[in-house]
């Protein structure tokens, strides 16, 4: 993916971006765990404190085994698509006894409750990471809006509004990768009389990790930082923090 510097004011993102200790390390985001080899060169890293950084692993085998689980229908590790996933199951016997004893047979198709606090978990740890790597933002509170589900599971309006890039209304960070991502594009616009007119918009897209396995959008628009994630073109998920 493309490596942007960030030109922001340093002092913006200070310590660890999860909890403000001294970031003694580094952390992926995406983590690599949701991603194939081999991993795309200039993955995002962020600083973290090993605290953190420990913290989130086992959260993040559970969900990318649950996410490989639902994907096949299936616990057994021989018939996940993907074998760095199946490889922790088969390491992992207790993990899989529990998204196992999540899992439910409905109308004869396999049906998994997940544990909501893991995967949120997990959503919340890459929506900041984003925040912090592509918009120069903290944002180490809760969030003023959290979803997450299938993305089939959106109407056709809401989906193509959620996959739609962003319209640019004004400039966040300045200096910001994002900031630097912005592109300018003409658009054709019809008044009520009918006459057609050009207009040049600001767009800010999606940016694709890995083709089919994860892509985001980081927002800083409008008082609103908003993160939307999509990991295995399966698990969608917003995030929105509202700026004081």
């Amino acid at each position: 993916m493309d490596q942007y510097r960030d030109l922001a004011d340093y002092r913006l993102i200070r310590g660890c971006i999860y909890c403000g200790a001294r970031a003694g390390t580094r952390d992926h985001v995406p983590s690599r765990c949701l991603l194939d080899r081999p991993f795309p060169l200039n993955l995002p890293v962020v600083g973290c404190c090993e605290s953190c950084n420990q913290s989130f692993s086992k959260d993040e085998e559970y969900f990318v085994c649950l996410i490989e689980s639902v994907l096949c229908g299936s616990t057994d590790p021989t018939k996940f698509r993907r074998d760095s996933v199946s490889r922790i199951m088969k390491n992992s016997p207790a993990l899989r006894l529990r998204i196992e004893s999540a899992r439910t047979e409905i109308d004869g198709n396999s049906v998994f409750m997940p544990e909501a606090k893991c995967v949120s978990n997990v959503l919340l740890k890459l929506a900041r990471g984003h925040a912090a790597f592509e918009l120069s933002q903290l944002c180490r509170d809760e969030p003023d809006h959290f979803w997450c589900g299938p993305i089939a599971s959106l109407s056709s309006k809401i989906r193509e509004d959620f996959d739609s890039a962003h319209v640019q209304q004004l400039f966040g960070e300045i200096g910001s990768r994002n900031y630097q991502r912005l592109q300018v594009a003409q658009v054709t616009l019809q008044s009520e009389a009918g006459e057609l007119h050009q207009v040049a918009v600001l767009i800010n897209d999606w940016i694709n990790v890995q083709d089919d396995r994860y892509r985001y959008l980081a927002i800083d628009d409008v008082g609103e930082l908003v993160i939307r994630i999509v990991v295995s073109e399966y698990l969608a998920c917003e995030v929105v923090w509202r700026l004081e």
